[in-house]
């Protein structure tokens, strides 16, 4: 496994570098310090398997770094939003772009770790603190209508359920005992009932509906 850290703090990217050696294998890491790096990086290393991006770093703006490095990975490649901010309208706004989950600098050796293998598996990691605040007013994530709720099948709510928990769709099919291929069927019709274009706004859009965030 090859995983990409992009900080401009060497002593965190040391720090989470500890970390990420708790995984089997250990993983090959390749280190980035600003944008252009990060970007440098990525267009040099094709066998990425997931990136963890500072929102903060050098180079250029945040959404445009994000956006260009969206552009160079693969759609199987995650990028994570690791950062010390707590602007939930920025992480929101990553989402948005495609950013498959947020995980809190201040967050524990175990709890990263997790979240991290949630996201490997095919799962969304958004902290609970983060979908609690409010509702998606301004933050550019639609609201999931009565009509597109109602338009929702009970197996499809279970499964929208699941996914506010941030479970892989492997998961889910254990959970349901339903075939993976039968649940992949269900998210696609969920996405586009609920009007989003990723499994992490869906998470999003669940946990304003009051269903359940991920631990």
């Amino acid at each position: 496994m090859k995983i990409l850290i992009a900080d401009d703090h060497e002593l965190f990217r040391d720090g989470l570098r500890h970390v990420l050696g708790q995984f089997e294998g250990p993983p090959v890491i390749v280190e980035a310090s600003d944008f252009n790096e990060a970007i440098a990086a990525v267009q040099r290393e094709k066998d990425m398997d997931i990136v963890l991006l500072d929102l903060s770093m050098p180079g250029m703006s945040w959404a445009d770094g994000l956006h260009r490095l969206k552009e160079l990975l693969p759609d199987s490649v995650p990028l994570i939003v690791l950062s010390a901010s707590d602007d939930r309208r920025h992480v929101l706004q990553a989402v948005n772009m495609g950013a498959a989950g947020f995980i809190p600098k201040t967050s524990s050796s175990r709890v990263m770790l997790s979240a991290l293998k949630l996201v490997l598996s095919g799962g969304v990691y958004l902290p609970p603190a983060l979908l609690e605040q409010g509702g998606p007013d301004g933050d550019g994530i639609p609201s999931a209508t009565e009509s597109a709720i109602a338009s929702l099948t009970p197996r499809q709510r279970e499964v929208l359920a699941l996914l506010g928990q941030g479970k892989s769709n492997k998961e889910i099919a254990r959970v349901l005992e339903l075939a993976e291929g039968t649940v992949k069927l269900h998210v696609t019709a969920i996405l586009k009932a609920l009007n989003v274009n990723n499994r992490t706004r869906a998470v999003v859009a669940a946990s304003h509906l009051g269903l359940t965030a991920p631990e």
